[in-house]
C-alpha cells in the first residue's frame, strides 16, 4: 500500500478510542476497590474506630476470663489507674502530631511533683503558689525541649533522650532520693491530694482526676480541631516545608507544642500526687512507654499530621484494661510487659498499613 493509500483517522475515530480507554480505566478502578481496600480507607478516615473496637473486645475477653471484670468496681478502678497515663498521653499526642516524640515526659511529671511537694510541705510555701511554681517549671522544661528542636534543629528523639537524663538527675539531686510521705502531705498541704477524692455512685467510684482528664481531653480536642493553632500543629506534622511556605511560623508553633506538653505533664504531677498519695523520685518509671503505647494504639501516626485526642484516651484505657485484666487472670508482671510490647508493634504495623491507603 502506498503512502497515498494509507488510511487516515478522523476526529470521531480518536474520540471513540478515548472513550474505550476511559471505559477500560474505569473498569480497572472499580475492580481494584476490594473489601479490604475499602475497610482500610474507612479506618484511615476514622482513626478512633480502631481503639474503640479494641477496647470493647478487650473488656469482653477479660470479662469472659474473669466475670469480676464486668463489675462497675473493676471498671472504675481501671479509670482511676489510667488517669495519670491518660494525661501524659495527651501531652505525647501533641508532640507526636508534629512528627516528634518526647521521652522526657515522665521525668517532667516526677520533677514537678517533687517541686510542688517540697515547696508546700517543707518550705512552707502556700499550696496554690507551690502548684503554680510547679506548673511554671513544667512549662520551662518543655521550653528547653522546644528550643532545642525548633531553633537548634536537633532531632526530637535525641533532644528528649538527653533531657530525660538531665531531668532524672535533677529530680534525684533535688529530692536527695527521699520520698514525701502521705502523712506529711495531709498535715501540711492536703490540697495537693484534692484530685484523689472520689465520687461514689451506683457501686462505682470516680475520682476527681478522672473527671479532670475527660474535661481536659474535650478541651484539647476542641483546640486541635477548631482553632488556627490546632490546624497549624496538624499542618506541621503533615509537611513542615509546605506549612512554612503557607505562612505558618513553624518554629514558634513547635516551641509552643513542647511548652504546652510540659504544662500538661506538670498538671499531671498534681493529679498523680492525689492518685498515689505520696511523692517519690522513682515513681512512674514506665509512664513514657505507656504514654507512647496509648498514643499509637489510639490512632496517632508516629509520622505526624494524623491523630486523635479521643483515640489517645481510649488507648490509655486499653493499656490499663490489659494490665488489670491480666492481673485478675493471674498473669505474671513480665507477661504484662510482654503484652504491652506486642500492642506497640501491632499498632505501629497497623499505622503503616493505613498510611498505604492513601498512596
Amino acid at each position: 500500500m502506498s503512502a497515498d493509500e494509507a488510511p487516515t483517522k478522523t476526529i470521531s475515530d480518536y474520540e471513540a478510542s478515548l472513550a474505550r480507554a476511559d471505559t477500560t480505566v474505569a473498569t480497572f478502578d472499580k475492580d481494584d476497590r476490594s473489601p479490604l481496600f475499602i475497610v482500610r480507607g474507612v479506618l484511615r478516615r476514622n482513626p478512633t474506630l480502631i481503639p474503640a473496637v479494641v477496647l470493647v473486645l478487650s473488656v469482653i475477653a477479660f470479662g469472659l476470663i474473669n466475670p469480676r471484670f464486668f463489675g462497675l468496681g473493676a471498671l472504675s478502678t481501671v479509670l482511676k489507674q489510667m488517669t495519670v497515663t491518660g494525661f501524659i498521653a495527651l501531652a505525647q499526642t501533641l508532640v507526636i502530631l508534629t512528627a516528634g516524640i518526647d521521652l522526657s515526659v515522665g521525668a517532667i511529671l516526677v520533677l514537678c511533683s517533687l517541686i510542688m511537694g517540697n515547696l508546700a510541705v517543707y518550705a512552707g510555701v502556700p499550696v496554690v503558689l507551690a502548684i503554680l511554681i510547679g506548673l511554671v517549671f513544667g512549662g520551662l522544661m518543655g521550653l528547653v525541649n522546644g528550643v532545642l528542636v525548633a531553633k537548634v534543629k536537633l532531632p526530637p528523639f535525641i533532644v528528649t533522650l538527653g533531657t530525660l537524663s538531665i531531668f532524672e538527675a535533677l529530680k534525684l539531686w533535688y529530692s536527695k532520693s527521699e520520698s514525701i510521705r502521705n502523712v506529711d502531705i495531709e498535715a501540711q498541704a492536703p490540697f495537693l491530694l484534692w484530685f484523689g477524692k472520689t465520687i461514689n455512685m451506683a457501686g462505682a467510684s470516680v475520682n476527681y482526676g478522672g473527671i479532670a482528664l475527660i474535661l481536659f481531653a474535650a478541651l484539647l480536642w476542641y483546640v486541635l480541631n477548631h482553632t488556627a493553632w490546632g490546624r497549624h500543629v496538624h499542618a506541621i506534622g503533615d509537611d513542615p516545608d509546605a506549612a512554612r511556605l503557607s505562612g505558618i511560623r513553624v518554629d514558634g508553633v513547635l516551641i509552643s507544642v513542647y511548652v504546652v506538653a510540659g504544662l500538661i505533664c506538670a498538671f499531671a504531677a498534681w493529679v498523680a500526687i492525689g492518685r498515689v498519695g505520696t511523692i517519690s523520685p522513682i515513681a512512674f518509671s514506665d509512664v513514657n512507654l505507656a504514654s507512647i503505647t496509648a498514643v499509637v494504639i489510639g490512632g496517632t501516626s508516629l509520622f505526624g499530621g494524623r491523630g486523635s485526642i479521643i483515640g489517645s484516651v481510649l488507648g490509655a484505657l486499653i493499656v490499663q484494661v490489659f494490665i488489670t485484666g491480666l492481673s485478675l487472670a493471674g498473669v505474671d508482671d513480665y507477661w504484662q510487659k510482654f503484652a504491652a510490647g506486642c500492642l506497640v508493634i501491632v499498632a505501629v504495623a497497623l499505622d503503616q498499613w493505613l498510611r498505604r491507603a492513601s498512596q
